[in-house]
């Protein structure tokens, strides 16, 4: 008797031509989804082609939009049953193409989960579906004098389930914590359509921490479905220091006095001369315009705490070289200050057909290095760059401007972009803080780890998802991607040799 031999469904998807591949999908999902909840119309899923980062765009085969866990769970289910890939989405706010479709499989849009399910005052928490706006969180927890720290640039419009898949932070992150440490529990779905849980209501839950696996895993591992958060007291009074300085040196070098000086400020951000100069021509921040670089720096808490670290940052700053200092004086002056710094994107938006944002983080020591650098790279790729980010965890967000319409301007983007990312990593820092890997930053990846470290990241994604079904091609660069980049580099000259060695 001859031996059956089971073919993985996965392999039989890829033998069908995209045609018959929708036909069939199609046919399943319409079992389990209304027809207003499946869109498979080209023109109709044009929208879902990308995220944040617009440079690279892909239409997905189909777009799931399920009302019901049951719905998310069914859509799951069907497409591990054909070996179809699903990536999910949130409000597609991500900046480094984590959210870009699969040419073959289902793009699962999340975003009519925005129910607000219970707030806690009493447990300081709140439960809220993946759809939530980071914001929204906030806003429902001001009744009871509370509210969600976390607050990336983007939190009027990001969801919740995204800043858990990005692990992401905002311009209070340094004092106040990322995502992950403002979470309890979350919930959702394996790729199998199996519920799953990670972390718990009480302080600590048994096992393995699994919530610092899933956030920041970029949708790879699970779809998330339901978050409980930690809320914080609304601080009683909170100011903010606009310190200028003459050159970058000084304003970097200003930036690990106040660490040193065993201050930890609400906010500490930190801007380039070119995007103070952008933002303050489409918010009127009342930024110094002169200055080569401005610090904010924020103080929360009660009225005595507000004037005791106020003092110490102003005396701190003025001896780094701090030529111009400005303290607010009311709740209206600070959030203008902030406006500035909240309004970065989309001011750079407006001096420029597209941008790119890179996300890498570096030693707070090493702040003026990488400023300087990008300025000699500016020349080299002959393009402008704005530079804003989260000085005070050292997490860069430099802002390449550039027409994604000229495909050599696109390629000297990319270069521009590898090469800070690169910069980085010499400095002793990391490829991303909170943007995350998506597509971008696949290459990168490869001069960080080495190709052991890959596949040990490859081991866990498997034992979550044995067919890699969930958001593949994101995040972990194969070894056959990091021996291809080696060879570029290799040829190119970008990297010294110490750094090839790893290839």
């Amino acid at each position: 008797m001859s031996a059956v031999i089971e073919v993985p469904p996965q392999a039989r998807t890829e033998a069908l031509s995209k045609e018959e591949l929708l036909a069939q999908v199609t046919q399943a999902l319409q079992a389990v989804l209304p027809p207003e909840s499946l869109i498979t119309n080209a023109e109709r899923t044009t929208p879902y082609e990308c995220d944040g980062l617009t440079a690279y765009r892909q239409r997905p085969l189909a777009v799931a939009l399920p009302s019901s866990y049951q719905q998310i769970q069914s859509v799951l289910q069907t497409c591990h049953r054909l070996g179809v890939p699903v990536v999910a989405r949130g409000a597609g706010t991500g900046l480094s193409g984590g959210a870009m479709p699969h040419e073959r499989g289902v793009t699962l849009s999340l975003a009519k989960f925005n129910q607000i399910l219970k707030i806690d005052p009493l447990a300081r928490t709140a439960t809220v579906q993946c759809g939530v706006r980071n914001l929204a969180i906030s806003e429902a927890a001001a009744a009871h004098g509370l509210y969600y720290a976390p607050d990336p640039s983007s939190q009027i419009a990001c969801t919740i389930g995204g800043n858990v898949a990005e692990n992401s932070g905002g311009v209070h992150c340094l004092k106040y914590g990322l995502t992950v440490h403002n979470l309890l529990k979350v919930k959702g779905f394996t790729v199998e359509g199996e519920p799953i849980e990670f972390g718990s209501e009480a302080l600590d839950a048994p096992g393995y921490d699994l919530m610092a696996l899933i956030t920041g895993s970029e949708g790879m591992l699970a779809v998330t479905t339901e978050v409980t958060v930690r809320l914080c007291p609304k601080p009683r009074l909170a100011r903010c220091i606009m310190a200028s300085f003459s050159d970058v040196r000084h304003a970097g070098d200003a930036v690990a006095a106040v660490i040193a000086a065993g201050i930890i400020p609400a906010g500490l951000e930190m801007m380039d001369k070119p995007m103070t100069a952008a933002v303050e021509d489409f918010v009127q921040a009342g930024y110094d315009l002169d200055a080569a670089a401005i610090l904010l720096c924020e103080s929360d808490g009660t009225p005595e705490e507000v004037a005791e670290e106020i003092e110490r940052m102003t005396q701190v700053l003025t001896a780094a070289g701090a030529t111009k200092i400005a303290v607010s004086e009311s709740e209206a002056e600070r959030l203008r200050f902030w406006s500035g710094r909240k309004n970065a994107f989309p001011a750079s938006g407006r001096i420029s057909p597209d941008y790119m944002c890179m996300d890498s983080t570096i030693p707070r020591k090493r702040l003026a290095d990488i400023l300087l650098a990008i300025q000699a790279m500016e020349q080299k790729y002959g393009l402008r760059c704005c530079n804003v980010f989260h000085a005070g965890d050292g997490n860069l967000h430099p802002l390449i401007l550039f027409d994604a319409n000229d495909p050599d301007e696109l390629h000297r983007c990319e270069q521009f972009g590898a090469d800070i990312l690169e910069t980085s990593v010499a400095m002793g820092g990391t490829v991303t803080g909170e943007h995350g890997v998506g597509v971008e930053k696949l290459n990168s990846m490869c001069v960080q780890f080495s190709a052991e470290e890959n596949e040990q990241m490859f081991a866990v994604k498997r034992a979550f998802d044995p067919q890699e079904l969930l958001n593949p091609g994101k995040v972990i660069p194969t070894l056959q991607r990091c021996a291809e980049y080696g060879r570029m580099l290799v040829r190119g000259g970008a990297l010294p040799h110490a750094e090839l060695e790893r290839f």
